[in-house]
């Protein structure tokens, strides 16, 4: 196992270094200067201009400008400055990224235990009229977009019933992050839903189960421990890649409830060219996105006993 995760941890390097490469090479391919946009409609002068240019090193090939970006992000923890404020990057990602994370995981604890729980609700009784039922709520939550459903969540939940706030005011309170947690969440626990009862549906009819069963063992048993833990791996690996699509993809849910997360930090980015945020906030998804890869591969040896790394 150790030789297993070390040798893991030396092909995310290459994974690392290309993808984040391929994302700044595409972030400063787009249109548009934020130094002169820093000045408006007014504009600056060539000499200002220039000079803001080569203090921000954007005057150096774009190849010399990712390898100061990489070595400055290695040794010192130093994603380079928001041009637009003049603050280091790290501080904005040390603002959103909390946020997101907490918006993320109320998001994926609500989709794994819901996606998994109705998942086994309707594997176990395949072709019956929970089963379908399910299916039906699934498909409608697969349907329906993020944005439309936010708001007809905030339309019932906080305006006619009063039960839940419209907004987020405080990105601590539970309370509030509940419902964008639940938008956020949908898409996803109608997948997971959808995968788990597939999953457990094909394994009720295999070999090793009508044997469980021949023997005599508890249903119980039977279900937990022989279905569940063959049936849970694809889930996991879905769950896996899920964390840092999570995490990206709040840009219309954090919008919609006012959330200063990674979501509206990258809108902004984008609108005001800054390619150093952005580019920081995706590197950090894509660190995300390396480990829960990584841990999803070190969850398959405990879920299926098979499963062995030399």
């Amino acid at each position: 196992m150790g030789r297993y995760v070390a040798r893991r941890l030396l092909q995310m390097i290459p994974v690392f270094i290309g993808t984040t490469l391929l994302i700044f090479l595409m972030v400063y391919a787009l249109p548009g200067d934020p130094v002169r946009g820093l000045f408006g409609d007014k504009g600056g002068s060539p000499q200002v201009i220039a000079a803001l240019r080569h203090e921000y090193g954007l005057d150096q090939p774009i190849l010399v400008q990712y390898w100061h970006y990489m070595r400055d992000m290695v040794l010192h923890a130093d994603f380079g400055t928001q041009i637009s404020s003049g603050r280091a990057v790290t501080d904005v990602l040390g603002e959103a990224f909390p946020v997101t994370l907490r918006l993320a995981s109320l998001a994926f604890a609500i989709e794994v235990v819901l996606g998994i729980v109705l998942g086994i609700v309707a594997g176990l009784r395949a072709g019956r009229a929970t089963d379908t039922v399910i299916l039906l709520i699934t498909l409608l939550l697969i349907s329906v977009p993020v944005f439309v459903l936010g708001y007809i969540l905030k339309v019932v939940f906080a305006f006619n019933l009063g039960w839940l706030p419209p907004n987020v005011n405080d990105d601590t309170n539970i309370n509030e992050l509940l419902m964008p947690a639940i938008v956020l969440a949908t898409a996803s626990l109608a997948y997971v839903t959808r995968l788990t009862r597939t999953s457990i549906a094909e394994n009720l009819r295999a070999d090793y189960i009508r044997t469980a069963i021949a023997k005599g063992l508890p249903k119980r048993r039977v279900v937990g421990v022989h279905l569940m833990r063959n049936s849970l791996i694809p889930v996991v690996t879905y769950l896996g890649a899920d964390i840092g699509a999570l995490m990206g993809g709040a840009v219309v849910t954090e919008g919609l409830f006012n959330i200063q997360g990674i979501g509206g930090t990258i809108y902004q980015s984008i609108v005001r060219r800054e390619g150093t945020t952005l580019v920081g906030l995706v590197t950090i998804l894509v660190l995300v996105y390396l480990i829960a890869n990584l841990l999803v591969d070190l969850l398959y040896a405990v879920l299926d006993p098979r499963i062995r790394y030399a």
